[in-house]
Formats: structure tokens, C-alpha cells, sequence
């Protein structure tokens, strides 16, 4: 491709500034190398806004047409061989369509930026460029949220300790623990959709600060590059703000912290000590040292990584914190903070989702693990409510029963019948089926319950929300 700019060539800002800048300086200043990624938004942009100069009769008919059709050129030009940017020499992205656009039509190339600053094209590059991945994100987050909706209906009904401070608490379900995160990740969707709405305002048209001279039609503008919340409404805002670059990163660092705690559970329960969940070969690594090793490596590096999303939005606020209206060249640096969140991110999804689709409970080992350690206690306590006790002498009497039959080395149930009698007369003497696990989970049928019934109910309500 002929749009390369080589060293020395002019820049669009050139003009005011002679001679050479310090090589060390010319490669710190260049932002090519991360903002190529908006190439496409860019060339989309740049032919919008020759329609706009060509209805403000800036620009003659034929004039845009041949942008546009050397514009869609570039286009097809820079889908073929991508590597065409890697080698330009060019300052940034708009550098490298200009020229690249004067390789082809000459001096009407430079009419193009009339009216306009590379301020408000990069913001608009980068809205347009946010649009789609955002709807790729919510895709992932959409595929995740099914591959857990899956495992909930297979374990709907499974027996699983559930847990308060890390101590093991009262029975739950499978099923039900899957749910939880189907919830989080539910919101972390609605977060996405909107800061997509609140992002939907078309920059361009707002040149370097003040706005534009030209009678540009910006509303006729918004609707031509898809922007359903129209144009923005004051330039000074326009070009410096980044709060959609701010609130996409939060979004993904939020997400992230719930695919931590998700890698965090089940990093525990795929643990020889817990033995709850087996996670596929396809996801796991071995040790180069201990042959027999199997490292849920998949999710520790989804725990770890969020660490990294988190850092970008650090950066980003920190970023804007002290920034002076408008413009600063400080916001250069918003991108590949931005862009790392985003990858890191969906990146994490699709390796969460294939975890989610390889993991594989074992039922003996939590039904077990749900057998001892006085995960009936509430349940006892709740009994002793119905037969007219207060709840908090029953905690009370129930505490004790837990401190003899610890001393005894039984369970509640389990407790000699003459000491049951004397702990609990007001409960019949065989405390079995009332206290069974299977007993413990029918009752939590209210909604947000564990019952397995209600898991089922909550999974089927999932499953076609998430058909839509």
C-alpha cells in the first residue's frame, strides 16, 4: 500500500513547527502503534463526514463520491493485507488514512479535514469502535451465563455445602451456586448495555474545542453514522470527555471481579481436600516437576488477570482526575489502558465458559461433605420455632445440643435418644427425616431458595431470558 509516511514527510500539524523532532521524542509521540485498531471506525467516519461537508456545500457531489469510493478502497485495501499499518511510518491512525487518501485522489484529500479536528475524529473512532465490542463482549458474557444456566439444570438437585466465612454453613444445591453467578453476570450485562446508551452521541462535528464553522447538519451527521442519542451538546465536553472509556472499564473490571470469585470457589472445590468439582484436562496443566499434579491453571490465571483489568481502570480515572478543559495530549493514553481491559476481559470470559462447560461434579463426594458438621443446626432450630419455641432460646438450646454432640463425636440427629428427649421434648424422638438433607433443601422453596424445585423454576426462567 502507497499511504505509508515515511520520516520527514509533513504532518497534519506542520506548519508551525520546522525541522526534525528528536527521534526519541517522534516515538513517543506516535500512537499508531495501539490506536490502528481503529482504522476501520476512522475510514467510516471520514466518509460520513464527507457527506456532511457535501450537504453543507463545502464539497461539491462528485467530490464526495470519489472520497467515499476511494475511502471504501482503503478499506477493502487495509482488510487484505493489515499489516500495511504495522509498516507506515505514520503519527496515528488519521495520519495514515490521510495520506493514505492522498495517494489516491490527490489534493482533495485535504479538503476532507475541513471543519474538523483529529479531537473530535478520535472520539468519534473511539465510540464507534466501542459500539462493537461492546455487543462482542455481551455476546461472551451471553455464553458464559448459558453454560452455567446448563450446569444448574444437570445439578439442580445435587447436595452442596454451602458457606459463610469460609466455614462450611448449611446445605445448598449445585445448581443454586451456578445460579448465583448467572445473576451476577445478568447485571454485569445491564451495566454493559448502559454505558452503551449513555455513550450513543455522535462527537463529530465538535472540530478542536468550539465547535465548527461550517453549517454541518450534526443531527443529519449523528443519524448517518448510527448514533441513536444524536449529537453531543457542547464541544468543550465533547472532545475531552472519556467517561465512556471510564465506565466501559469499570463494567469489565466489575465483571471481572465476579469471574474471580467464580475461579476462586471452584479453584477450592477442585481441591483434594474438597473434592466437589473435576475440571477438564482441556483447562488444567500439569507440573514440570511432580508428575501426579492437575492445576486448575485456567482459572488462576482468570483470578490473577483481574488484577490487570482493575490496574486499567485505576489508570484510566487517574488519568482524567486533574485534567483542564478541553483537549490535553495526556488522553492519548486512555487507549491502551481501555483496550487491554477489554481484551483481558473477554479473554477471561471465553476461558471461564470453557472451564464452565468442562466441569464435572462429584455427587458422592458432596453428598458427603454435607452429612457432618452440623449443617442442620438452623433447621433444628427452625423446628423447635414451630412446636411454639421463640427462635432465640431455640438458637440458644440448639447451640448446646451442637456443644454436647460434639463432645459425644455425633451429629444432631444422631444424639442419644434419651439426651434428645431431655434437649428437645417438644420434638418427636426420631429427628432423621426432618433433618435429612434432602428435607433441609424442599424447604427453601421460597423464591431465591435452594430447593431444588426452585432452581429448576429459576433455571427455566434463565434459559428463556436468555434466548432473547
Amino acid at each position: 500500500m502507497s499511504g505509508a509516511i515515511e520520516s520527514g514527510q509533513p504532518r497534519l500539524w506542520g506548519g508551525r513547527q520546522s525541522g526534525a523532532l528528536d527521534p526519541a521524542f517522534e516515538a513517543f509521540n506516535r500512537s499508531l502503534p495501539f490506536d490502528q485498531r481503529l482504522v476501520f471506525e476512522d475510514l467510516e467516519g471520514s466518509a460520513a463526514w464527507a457527506r456532511a461537508l457535501g450537504r453543507a456545500g463545502v464539497l461539491a457531489a462528485d467530490e464526495v463520491q470519489r472520497l467515499e469510493a476511494a475511502l471504501g478502497e482503503l478499506a477493502a485495501e487495509v482488510r487484505a493485507d493489515p499489516g500495511a499499518l504495522d509498516r507506515s511510518r505514520a503519527e496515528d491512525v488519521h495520519a495514515f488514512v490521510e495520506d493514505a487518501l492522498g495517494a489516491k485522489v490527490g489534493a482533495l484529500a485535504k479538503k476532507l479535514h475541513t471543519g474538523r479536528s483529529r479531537n473530535d475524529q478520535v472520539a468519534t473512532d473511539l465510540k464507534l469502535h466501542l459500539r462493537g465490542q461492546v455487543r462482542r463482549l455481551d455476546g461472551e458474557v451471553r455464553e458464559l451465563a448459558e453454560a452455567l444456566v446448563t450446569l444448574a439444570e444437570a445439578t439442580a438437585a445435587l447436595p452442596l455445602p454451602g458457606y459463610t466465612h469460609l466455614q462450611r454453613a448449611q446445605p445448598i444445591t449445585a445448581g443454586h451456586h451456578a445460579l448465583a453467578y448467572v445473576e451476577m453476570l445478568a447485571r454485569d450485562r445491564a451495566r454493559l448495555g448502559d454505558a452503551a446508551r449513555r455513550m450513543d452521541t455522535s462527537p463529530l462535528g465538535c472540530g478542536a474545542l468550539a465547535g465548527t464553522a461550517w453549517p454541518v447538519d450534526r443531527e443529519a451527521l449523528a443519524a448517518d453514522l448510527g448514533f441513536d442519542g444524536g449529537p453531543t451538546r457542547n464541544s468543550l465536553d465533547t472532545v475531552s470527555d472519556r467517561d465512556h472509556a471510564c465506565e466501559l472499564a469499570f463494567v469489565c473490571a466489575q465483571l471481572m471481579v465476579h469471574l474471580s470469585r467464580l475461579a476462586e470457589d471452584w479453584i477450592f472445590f477442585a481441591t483434594q481436600e474438597a473434592g466437589f468439582l473435576r475440571l477438564g484436562d482441556d483447562v488444567c496443566t500439569g507440573s514440570s516437576l511432580m508428575p501426579q499434579k492437575r492445576n486448575p491453571d485456567a482459572l488462576e490465571l482468570v483470578r490473577g488477570k483481574c488484577a490487570r483489568v482493575i490496574g486499567d481502570l485505576t489508570a484510566l480515572l487517574t488519568l482524567v482526575k486533574g485534567l483542564p478543559l478541553a483537549y490535553d495530549k495526556d488522553l492519548q493514553e486512555d487507549k491502551e489502558a481501555l483496550f487491554d481491559a477489554l481484551d483481558t476481559t473477554s479473554a477471561c470470559v471465553r476461558v471461564a465458559t470453557a472451564c464452565v462447560r468442562s466441569a464435572r461434579y462429584d455427587e458422592a463426594r458432596c453428598r458427603a461433605a454435607v452429612q457432618g458438621g452440623f449443617l442442620d443446626a438452623t433447621d433444628l432450630a427452625d423446628l423447635l420455632v414451630r412446636a411454639g419455641v421463640t427462635f432465640r432460646d431455640a438458637h440458644h438450646r440448639v447451640g448446646d445440643a451442637v456443644r454436647i454432640a460434639e463432645s459425644l463425636g455425633v451429629e444432631l440427629a444422631a444424639l442419644p435418644e434419651a439426651k434428645r428427649k431431655e434437649l428437645f421434648p417438644e420434638l418427636p424422638s426420631d429427628l432423621g427425616s426432618e433433618l435429612s438433607v434432602e428435607a433441609m433443601l424442599a424447604r427453601r422453596s421460597a423464591t431465591g431458595g435452594t430447593a431444588p424445585t426452585r432452581v429448576r423454576a429459576e433455571a427455566a426462567h434463565w434459559r428463556a431470558f436468555l434466548a432473547h
